[in-house]
């Protein structure tokens, strides 16, 4: 990520090297390790030699003048301090620096309370039965994000009116929100990002999860703001997080940007996966839902533009919970046929508990499950999403519970049963897999697959093949990547 930082300043400032500037200021609003000021002060030691001989003096520039951070928790404050200043004082006598007058130099920590509206906090949604803790233990109620003015909140820490050249992080990801059966959580991660723009960086660059890449809960917000601004001159994309931290298994992988607050464009995008890492510069909204894999770009473009109708997927496959009954209700010994899991089978349904918006009970319906790859994390090359064995083709006045979202409502067996074939090709699935960042499968993954109007015959890959004009080696990726 510096080593990228460092390339982008040097295209956007006639060759200058950042480490060689005395003037460039650094936060990391949310350090844990200290792992990024510590790189940073070693690089501006380095790079600084000419500008300020004196090694002391320079390193006592770097620590006051141009390194700064917000630590997370108390512990990762005396952490980061540890790497940064070979202190957990930085006016201890171990440490590097020799002009701070406090123990916290430039590496800010207090704890903080959430501020809760209800039973939930306004500013990053922790549930206050989880963390309204007494003073002993953290509340990880970030300062970063608990402000409505970000301006200020910097300005009270830090002093002065600080304009930050560079911010970059790893953000925390995630807070329980207290709701759910468990363990349930909500994304924070975009909270820190949003923030660091408001202050109006010329350089922000993060790493976190790639989930936003199709939105969902409490990301479409983010997800507009990181594709419409054409301000994201770099992405990083790395479907399996191990390649990024080793040993840390996260669901749909995690990618690192770089953001520009002075040039807009097409953003190049990197996909770090079997093959050779080679960036195409695309516009981050050119779809809906974006495409994670470069090579996939043009399959879909192909296909879109041999099926001009504007019929989708998306259109036809249902909403969570089709006729709202949770995946966690209780059978009925007589009632309304409903299929409940893979687990249980066919039970039965309270008939007034049943409901039926879409007008679809009465059809031919084949269900798909919600979360088909559950407890998968590499959505890379999953071996099939739906098979014969975890989808069913429920008759006329069968219901289902949220465990199953209905794919496709028909008058006829022999209509739902070609909309299986249909489903069942590693083309569709291919198309399927562009859009997949979770384990739980929804509505606007089916963006990318066309819809057809009639199903009267059963689909194979060639005919397929031989309608969307995909030629042997297209075919070779999505084999490859289907199995």
């Amino acid at each position: 990520m510096l080593d990228m930082l460092a390339q982008a300043w040097a295209t956007n400032n006639d060759g200058a090297n950042i480490w060689a500037d005395q003037t460039v200021t650094f936060l990391d609003p949310c350090t844990k390790s200290g792992v990024f000021l510590r790189e940073i002060t070693s690089r501006l030691t380095e790079g600084l030699k000419n500008a300020i001989p004196d090694l002391q003096e320079r390193v006592n520039h770097i620590l006051t003048k141009q390194v700064f951070g917000m630590a997370t928790t108390r512990l990762t404050s005396l952490l980061a301090r540890r790497s940064v200043y070979c202190s957990k004082t930085a006016n201890g006598n171990h440490s590097i620096g020799s002009a701070f007058s406090d123990e916290s130099g430039n590496i800010w920590y207090e704890r903080l309370n959430h501020d809760w509206n209800g039973d939930k906090c306004e500013y990053c949604g922790a549930g206050k039965i989880v963390f309204d803790r007494p003073g002993t233990l953290e509340t990880h109620a970030y300062a970063f994000i608990h402000t409505d003015n970000i301006q200020a909140r910097v300005k009270e820490i830090f002093g002065g009116n600080m304009q930050f050249d560079v911010i970059i992080g790893n953000p925390p990801y995630q807070m329980n929100d207290g709701g759910g059966v468990g363990t349930s959580a909500r994304p924070i991660y975009q909270e820190f990002v949003a923030q660091a723009i408001k202050l109006e960086p010329k350089y922000l660059t993060m790493v976190f999860p790639a989930r936003w890449y199709s939105g969902g809960k409490g990301l479409d917000e983010f997800r507009a703001l990181m594709m419409e601004g054409r301000r994201i001159r770099q992405l990083h994309d790395y479907p399996m997080a191990t390649s990024v931290f080793p040993g840390v298994d996260i669901a749909g992988g995690v990618c690192f940007v770089l953001y520009s607050r002075d040039a807009v464009g097409p953003c190049e995008v990197y996909n770090y996966g079997d093959a050779p890492t080679k960036s195409v510069a695309r516009e981050l909204n050119e779809f809906p839902t974006f495409i994670r894999d470069n090579q996939a770009v043009d399959i879909v473009k192909k296909i879109q533009a041999r099926e001009p109708s504007e019929r989708r997927l998306n259109d036809r496959v249902s909403a969570r919970k089709p006729f709202g009954l949770s995946s966690t209700y209780s059978a009925h010994p007589t009632g309304v046929p409903c299929w409940f899991s893979q687990r249980i089978g066919r039970q039965f349904a309270k008939p007034d508990d049943v409901k039926d918006p879409a007008g679809i009970i009465g059809k031919w319906k084949l269900l798909i499950p919600f979360a088909p790859i559950a407890g998968q994390t590499d959505f890379t090359k999953p071996v099939s999403f739906y098979y014969d064995g975890n989808t069913r083709i429920a008759k006329p006045g069968e219901c289902c519970t949220e465990t199953y979202l209905v794919a496709g409502s028909f008058d006829t067996a022999a209509e739902v049963e070609s909309f299986r074939s249909y489903l069942f090709t590693k083309i569709v699935r291919y198309l399927l897999l562009q859009t997949v960042t979770s384990q739980n499968i929804t509505r606007q993954y089916f963006y990318f697959i066309p819809d057809f109007e009639n199903y009267q015959h059963t689909f194979t890959d060639k005919l397929l093949r031989e309608r969307w004009d995909i030629d042997d080696e297209e075919w070779k990726r999505i084999d490859a990547r289907i199995g």
